[in-house]
């Protein structure tokens, strides 16, 4: 990995600065971190990157909402397991559609939904901020990039400069 120093340099600063934010405004740190991470695994570079991170988050967000409201109203257990597994597939078919292709990114978002039983209010704020958050990452790591690019320009253009005699 030829740029590992600017890399965890971008990530270590913001995260550290990601998780004072998130104690100062009661967020759940970890849940903006899978965010986060969701941005660096998809393909998308960019700001299409954050956006295919908070699309496929947000729409297992909702997957996994209407897994637990559904398996709640039709309260059969048999009948909740079968939602559950129609739900799965959709989640895989709608992959089909460009802007949501990031599969493991919906299953990130069910998952947290899961995980903190469908708190709407206390997911959807931390997982936009952590896919914004690998954003910004990605940008910090490339401006690094290219001043440690420039200065090791410099460097070498004066170490081509003859002494004066």
């Amino acid at each position: 990995m030829e740029h590992r120093w600017q890399i965890a340099f971008s990530a270590g600063l913001l995260a550290a600065i990601w998780a004072g934010v998130a104690d100062v405004y009661n967020l759940v740190t970890w849940v903006g971190f899978l965010g986060c991470s969701t941005f660096f695994a998809q393909t998308q570079a960019g700001f299409k990157g954050m956006i295919m991170a908070m699309s496929t988050n947000m729409s297992g967000v909702f997957w996994g909402w209407l897994i637990i409201a559904g398996s709640g109203f039709l309260g059969s257990a048999i009948v909740s397991y079968a939602l559950t597994g129609i739900i799965t597939a959709v989640m895989c078919l709608q992959a089909s559609y460009k802007g949501l292709a990031f599969i493991p990114g919906t299953f990130i978002g069910c998952c947290i939904t899961f995980a903190l039983n469908a708190d709407i209010g206390t997911i959807i704020p931390p997982l936009l901020l952590g896919a914004g958050l690998g954003y910004t990452m990605s940008l910090l790591t490339g401006q690094l990039i290219a001043i440690s690019q420039k200065w090791q320009s410099n460097c070498q253009s004066n170490q081509n400069i003859e002494p004066a005699e």
